[in-house]
This record gives C-alpha cells, structure tokens and sequence, in this order.
C-alpha cells in the first residue's frame, strides 16, 4: 500500500485524501473507522509537502452568514435589568418612606402604653384618658399619613403590609384596653377605625390586625385585676372574668389555622384562668359576696 502511494499522482491523493476525510468527518470516532485512520496516517508520513484544502459543509456557511444579523443577548440583557433597577428603587424608597412613618407610630405606641399603665397604680380614669387622647390624636395623624403615601400606589397596600403591621396590632390593643376601663365593653373593628380616623378611607384595619390586638389587651387585664383588687375593688375578678370568657367563646367561632394569630387566642385561655384563680380566691374569702349577690339577684330577674 506504501508503495501505491509513493507512485500515485498529486491530484490521485487530493482526490482520495478529501474523500477520507469526508469520512472522519461524518464518522469522527477512529476506532469506529480504523482504515481511514491508518490511510491518513501513513500519507500524512510519507508525503509532508501535499497541500490539501478541505472545504466547510454548506451548514457552516449558513450559520456564519446569519451571525451578524443576529440581536445582541447583552442589550436585551441590559434593557430589562435597567428596568428591574428602576423598578426596586422605587420599591425602596417607598418601603423607606413607610418605615420613617412606622417609626414614629411605634414611639407613639410606647407613649400611650406608658401612660395606660398608670391605671394599675389605681389613679382616676378621668385623668388616664385626658393623657393618653393626646397621644391617640397624634397616632390618627400619623395614620392619616400612611394612607397617603400607600394610596399613591394602588393594589400594593399587602405588599408592604407588613412595615406597619406590628404597629397597628399594639395600636389596636391599647384603644381596646382604654375602652374597655372606661365602659367594660370590646372595641369593635368599626370604632377602632373611628378612633384613627380610617372610618372613611380607603386604608383601612386589616381585621387580623384587629384581632390579634384584641388578643394583646387580654395579657393586660391578669394584672390589671390584680391591682384592682390589691386597691380593694373585690368586684373587678368577677366583671374581668366575665368579659374574657365571652371573648374566648367568641373568638371560638373563628376557623384559625396553625399561624400567629392562632398561638395568640391560645394564649387567652391562660389570660382567663388567672384571673379566674384570682376570683376564687376572692370568692372563698367571702370579700365579693355582695357584688356576687348582686349579680345573681340580676340574673334571676332575667
């Protein structure tokens, strides 16, 4: 075979050559194609000076020719993430402008809450509610501000819920808690709105805010009784008790599922269970007989 090769003609081999590798090329695996492999060899030894031009399928030529008139992935790239990074910087500053708001509602908040507990230090409740309605003016401002600014975005208002939503549940207990020593009644959704002055806008109380800060003014109540009764009010224990075992039963009609709001009402039951313990232990001293015959002269008539 050397020898038909050293003797063949140049346009022979180019003609031969082209063919076998033709063949490689559609059959690049040389053990699948191991004469091919050994032709090339054995002229790529004996004859260096052969010049041999293969040429490109016609496919190569096609995907050459369509490159430059391709888009450029890094534009399209480019344009979109623009639109991305003026779209979060708006987000941001809007999100910064909720929390400057919030901020100042939790400072508020721990106004009032200081104020409230002067009630637990037996002072007249005249003079807990002048101070704290103060404060409960400047809360609804400031509620009247997040409105504004969550208005200019319409349908975002559960987006950033969650930057004021801790604020509103502490403000809703401490209205509640207020309400209740001044007439022994719950706070309803619709006069806690009132309240703040969202009784008439679109930015309302979410009504899982609401009662999760029912569920808060309840933690208060064990030791408001407590006090009460240490001042001498031996009555309290019972109108306490009363009160939390109708907002249990109440908020046992709700279907809560396995989340925060849920650990919160589960919370209640021991709220009720001191302040009965206390009420037993008033009950069996016989210091709330009268309030006790009272009450159950009242129930008779009914």
């Amino acid at each position: 075979m050397k020898s038909a090769f050293r003797t063949a003609s140049p346009a022979t081999l180019s003609h031969y050559l082209s063919h076998t590798r033709c063949s490689s090329f559609l059959n690049p695996n040389p053990l699948l194609n191991p004469t091919s492999s050994l032709i090339y060899t054995t002229i790529h030894h004996h004859i260096p000076s052969l010049n041999v031009v293969v040429s490109k399928p016609s496919w190569c030529h096609s995907l050459s020719a369509a490159e430059p008139h391709a888009p450029p992935c890094t534009a399209i790239m480019d344009k979109e993430f623009e639109t991305f990074r003026q779209h979060l910087d708006e987000s941001g500053s809007l999100r910064d402008r909720i929390k400057g708001v919030a901020s100042e509602m939790e400072s508020t908040n721990r106004v009032i809450h200081s104020l409230l507990l002067l009630v637990h230090q037996s002072r007249p409740v005249t003079e807990v509610v002048e101070k704290v309605q103060a404060q409960i003016d400047v809360l609804k401002g400031l509620f009247s501000q997040l409105g504004e600014i969550v208005r200019e975005f319409p349908g975002q208002y559960y987006r950033y819920h969650g930057d004021w939503k801790s604020e509103t549940q502490a403000a809703v207990s401490l209205l509640a808690f207020m309400h209740w020593f001044e007439t022994g009644t719950l706070l309803g959704h619709a006069e806690a709105e009132k309240k703040l002055g969202l009784d008439k806008s679109e930015f309302r109380i979410d009504v899982e805010d609401y009662l999760v800060g029912i569920c808060f003014m309840s933690n208060e109540l064990p030791r408001y009784v407590v006090n009460r009764v240490t001042a001498g009010d031996y009555d309290c224990p019972r109108k306490v008790m009363k009160f939390l075992t109708d907002l249990h039963a109440a908020f046992r009609m709700l279907n809560l599922r396995n989340d925060f709001l849920r650990k919160k009402f589960d919370g209640m039951k021991y709220d009720l269970r001191k302040v009965e313990e206390v009420y037993y232990d008033v009950k069996i001293r016989g210091l709330a007989v009268n309030g006790d015959a009272t009450a159950e002269g009242i129930e008779g008539q009914q």
